[in-house]
């Protein structure tokens, strides 16, 4: 099992319409094959100054590979999080 996370700032503010689209917009990865327990999460530590999160699993490698290579995970990284994203932190963990 995969478990992948990723916490991150957007451009807009935290509570603004637009990023309440992009939220709405990457629902979408909740449905390509192999993703499992999608969540969108709000970042609530004062320790840094991300603002939201994103996490879900995949049963191995291969269902996370196919994940990152499907065409609506590469349209919405290079459409959405790419010019939306401000700064970010990506960590995948196996469990042990």
């Amino acid at each position: 099992m995969i478990r992948h996370t990723v916490v991150f700032r957007l451009h807009d503010a935290a509570d603004s319409a637009g990023a309440a689209d992009f939220l709405s917009k990457a629902e979408i990865l909740a449905g390509i094959p192999g993703v499992e327990k999608f969540e969108q999460l709000r970042q609530v530590s004062p320790k840094n100054d991300y603002d939201f999160g994103f996490s879900m699993e995949f049963a191995d490698q291969n269902a996370y590979d196919g994940y990152n290579n499907h065409p609506d995970h590469v349209e919405f990284v290079q459409g959405q999080w790419v010019p939306r994203v401000a700064a970010f932190l990506e960590i995948d963990y196996a469990l042990l």
